[in-house]
């Protein structure tokens, strides 16, 4: 097949594809043959292929229905219907329509008119059904369409997948619960929002229906962290001698009273003999971790490669459209039997990798491991593997992730690791004490990144002693002692762990009931908690401390002010999460759900409107440029209060909000730290700080190196 010209087939009739990205579409347009490139299109072959831009419409902002200002009484506002906006973005003047998006838009209403169906290549999940969907009902399009459903973007997968397309009906129920949950997320985030200025007197702030929830979880584990009193603790030891090894055993029961533990430990004589009373040894098979879904990618990336989730979730994304891997945003850790049947292949090119030459002696190809391996667990994507195409030309960062989903399926696939436990108790001076130790018999698959965090909890870190007795055995005691220990709080979350919490909040629950009722739920999907994280950082609601993620004052604030209400209540949240899939799977019509979420939003917004805040107050700092007046920083400005200076900072710069942090780094260095995500006239993002010129004036500034600036 030469550039995919077989894969017309449907001579007579002109079809339009429709991708996600530019990228994604012009490997699409090579594949079936499509060689002919215009403005927004490509073409030939009887085939249009053209692309999104993301998301390039978006429900309408409230002034669209005629909610201009912030007002105690418009609220709640409960759009009937919703509408359907070109994609906007925020400047100086407001909310204005993005002309890339605008631009793009004509392009694709161009294609569908000269076509005749249109085939649906926009990512396979929630996200890309809603993008085309809500492209195709801006439109008015009314034009018969099927599904294009793979999960890598190898040429052998589009060709498979051209051949078994779907009805695009068949995939309604997809596009419902996208639907619901972005109406969901703006009747919430919009009124709780909106409800929040008008009681703070700022604007500055953002509540959502997953964001606030995952705010709460975060504060409220640094408050119990940082409250939490420490209390004093005492374990008894005493080291049994075996000849040329020895072995350390433990008193089970620890002593609250210092005391009482002095008193235990002068009680035992330095010559005495011990006698082993019990001796148990048995073998245990630790099973292999199960392939990556993005959750699991995302945590081990932040505990190995401390890349933050986001950075994880774009770097997959990537790999994916480099071809290198399959679809990174799905939920599952399984895949069903066919994909299977290609594993082999593939562990054969992945052993070939230079970093995994060691790996040959640890897999068996006639008995590989097929725990990962379960069609009824597969969702609508299968876990994370790669495709056999050998990866070429990657940055370091995609290297290292490259290697850890590599790694991974060597893991998945290889034998168990083999320990032997061994449990011996002895008595000693009418004491009785207690070791336990694990031997590692074979690796398995632990043998592949031989990393020391596989330990598990029966793997005591320190060295305990080797020596073996025999039940009855008589052994001298060589040495004893007193260790002085105390109780340590619960940790700060890092992403790693929040993320892990996100996905099963629902066992953070304190009460038992609700615990047992939520505890398999999650908020946020695998492909929008990395973006919930991310918000929280540009909020300035959460801040790093080394790898730990800690509120900051603002954060804690707001916290204080809803950790009370419906819009923080995890379970609640979580159990939507639940409906949600339930709508995907044909289980639940979108009714109950939005009749729900409309009631939800009456009450919560009735609640934060309830609140009793003092107006935010206004900081002050000495100005830069006449030195003798004072910035005044306000909810939308910051200006000098000399009349003959005429300062005056605005927050929204470029597509960017400055926050008061940035504001205090301007008015007192000049300068702001670096800025993340500022966009050109042409959509290229790029990285800066914003300072003032000789005059005054803000300006951008980049780094020296370079390396932030642009960012595709």
């Amino acid at each position: 097949m030469e550039n995919g010209k077989r894969l017309n087939f449907y001579p007579d009739i002109m079809i339009a594809i429709i991708s996600e990205k530019p990228s994604v579409g012009m490997d699409i347009a090579r594949v079936v043959g499509a060689d002919t490139r215009n403005d927004g299109y490509c073409s030939g072959n009887g085939y249009m292929v053209t692309w999104a831009l993301g998301h390039l419409v978006s429900l309408a902002m409230p002034d669209t229905y005629g909610y201009t200002k912030t007002e105690e009484e418009d609220l709640p506002i409960l759009p009937d219907p919703f509408r359907l906006v070109s994609r906007q973005i925020r400047t100086d003047r407001g909310m204005v329509t993005d002309i890339a998006a605008s631009k793009q838009l004509k392009v694709i209403e161009s294609v569908f008119n000269r076509c005749d169906s249109i085939i649906v290549a926009t990512d396979c999940a929630r996200e890309g059904e809603l993008i085309f969907r809500w492209i195709y009902d801006f439109l008015g399009c009314t034009k018969p369409f099927r599904r294009l459903w793979i999960s890598s973007l190898t040429d052998e997968a589009i060709r498979k997948g051209l051949e078994e397309l779907k009805d695009g009906s068949e995939y309604d129920s997809l596009y419902a619960a996208a639907d619901s949950r972005a109406k969901a997320d703006w009747l919430v985030g919009m009124n709780a929002s909106r409800a929040l200025a008008i009681v703070s007197g700022s604007s500055n702030n953002s509540i959502g229906r997953v964001q606030t929830p995952t705010l709460a979880m975060i504060c409220s584990r640094y408050r119990e962290n940082r409250s939490f009193v420490s209390t004093p603790y005492w374990q008894l030891h005493v080291t049994l001698n075996g000849g040329t090894s020895h072995r350390r055993f433990f008193h089970p029961a620890t002593f609250d009273d210092r005391q009482k533990a002095e008193a235990a430990y002068r009680s035992l004589s330095p010559d005495s003999l011990a006698t082993v009373t019990k001796v148990e040894r048995r073998k245990t098979l630790q099973q292999p971790p199960l392939l990556y879904d993005l959750t699991a990618l995302q945590k081990d990336c932040n505990v190995y490669l401390d890349l933050p989730a986001a950075k994880t979730l774009d770097i997959a994304q990537s790999l994916y459209e480099k071809k290198l891997i399959s679809y990174p945003r799905t939920g599952s850790r399984y895949i069903p039997h066919d994909v299977m049947a290609c594993v082999p292949g593939l562990l054969e090119r992945i052993m070939a990798m230079p970093g995994f030459a060691t790996s040959a002696g640890i897999l068996d190809f006639a008995r590989l491991n097929t725990r990962s391996v379960d069609d009824s667990k597969v969702t609508d994507h299968h876990a994370l593997i790669t495709t056999g195409i050998a990866p070429e030309g990657l940055s370091e960062a995609e290297e290292a992730v490259y290697t850890l989903i590599a790694g991974r399926m060597l893991e998945a696939f290889s034998p168990c690791c083999e320990k032997e436990l061994i449990l011996m108790e002895c008595r000693l001076d009418n004491m009785d004490f207690r070791s336990k130790s694990s031997l590692v018999v074979s690796p398995g698959w632990r043998g592949i990144f031989r990393r020391k965090e596989d330990r598990q909890d029966d793997e005591p870190e320190t060295d305990e002693g080797t020596a073996v007795f025999a039940e009855r055995d008589t052994v001298p005691v060589s040495g004893f002692g007193l260790a002085r220990k105390k109780t340590v709080p619960r940790p700060l979350y890092t992403e790693a762990t929040l993320l892990a919490a996100m996905e099963t909040c629902g066992r953070e629950i304190a009460d038992e009931q609700a615990r047992e009722a939520v505890k398999e739920l999650g908020i946020g999907t695998p492909a929008t908690r990395a973006a919930i994280i991310t918000t929280l950082f540009k909020r300035d609601y959460i801040a790093r401390s080394g790898k730990s993620i800690v509120p900051t004052e603002k954060g804690l604030h707001i916290y204080d002010a809803v950790k009370d209400m419906l819009v923080a209540d995890v379970s609640l949240t979580g159990s939507w999460e639940k409906t949600l899939l339930q709508i995907e799977r044909h289980t639940l019509g979108t009714e109950t759900f939005m009749a729900s979420i409309t009631d939800y939003t009456r009450k919560a917004t009735r609640e934060i409107l309830n609140l009793s805040l003092p107006a935010a107050a206004a900081r002050t700092f000495t100005c830069p440029k006449c030195k003798t007046g004072h910035i005044i920083v306000r909810e939308k400005s910051a200006r000098c209060d000399n009349k003959g200076c005429g300062l005056t900072v605005y927050r929204r710069f470029l597509n960017k909000e400055l926050t008061d942090q940035h504001l205090e780094q301007l008015f007192s260095s000049g300068s702001t730290r670096l800025i993340k995500g500022f966009k050109g006239k042409k959509g290229v993002a790029f990285d800066a700080s914003v300072t003032f010129d000789a005059g005054f004036t803000l300006t951008l500034s980049f780094p020296k190196n370079g390396n932030g600036r642009k960012r595709k």
